[in-house]
């Protein structure tokens, strides 16, 4: 994926470039973030890095990109629930002054006084931008698959996905069908283009197979525990319905 026309389009008066380490729908991995931020940090902007399809997916280096800021979460990859999302904060954007605009509970210094003072006074560090009640309970749910991919250790998680990927991707081509992905170029899914997708992934859930289209994509992604037989059931399974659409 080239960035060379993102880059050029950073100028002076920019703010905030935002963009995604792997992109949602193609599954492409976004290569030389560092290069995007080093022309945001010239033209005077900050970049911030979606990395919710990457985390757990393989070896983030948050550092080595240089960005500014990082959201992502547990919800997909590192197998916890909804809501135990995070928001990464540079050393350099902390000790800029930056303080978020729409102050939470827990983002106050002294959060159990109860006290509105104006101007806020912010807790310290990262804390400042903590919003209201903490889930802990999603917190906890999220624990264990981190702990999990910690263990594991997402190097060798994402050797072993590639070789899942690469024989969903063999058995489709063996039915005819064509599916993108299965490399280090992309992320943890592949995609199938269809004009049919969206179709195609509720016919799918009918027969007992989870899977989700965006557009004209059709996205597979198997888990870890995935035996092989469901990866060749998939590829049989998708060649029926494409014949009878």
């Amino acid at each position: 994926m080239d960035l060379s026309q993102l880059i050029q389009k950073v100028h002076d008066g920019a703010d905030l470039v935002v963009i995604s380490q792997v992109m949602f729908m193609t599954g492409r991995v976004v290569p030389n973030l560092d290069l995007l931020a080093d022309q945001c940090h010239t033209a005077g902007a900050r970049l911030l890095v979606d990395a919710y399809h990457a985390v757990g997916v393989f070896p983030v280096a948050v550092t080595d990109m240089k960005a500014d800021f990082m959201i992502g979460g547990s919800y997909k990859y590192l197998r916890g629930g909804p809501g135990a999302a995070f928001l990464y904060l540079s050393p350099d954007a902390l000790s800029s002054g930056l303080r978020p605009i729409d102050i939470g509970w827990f983002a106050k210094d002294q959060p159990f006084l109860y006290d509105r003072p104006d101007p806020p006074r912010f807790a310290y560090g990262g804390d400042a931008f903590l919003e209201s009640t903490p889930p802990i309970l999603t917190y906890y749910q999220a624990r264990a698959g981190q702990q999990f991919a910690l263990q594991m250790g997402v190097a060798r998680i994402r050797a072993y996905c590639i070789d899942r990927l690469s024989n969903l991707k063999r058995y489709l081509a063996a039915v005819g069908i064509t599916a993108e992905g299965a490399d280090d170029l992309h992320g943890g899914f592949l995609t199938i283009e269809n004009p049919a997708a969206v179709s195609l992934a509720e016919t799918l859930e009918r027969t007992g197979i989870t899977a989700d289209a965006r557009s004209n994509r059709l996205r597979l992604s198997p888990d870890y525990l995935t035996p092989d037989s469901a990866l060749r059931t998939v590829a049989t399974t998708l060649a029926s319905i494409c014949a009878a659409v």
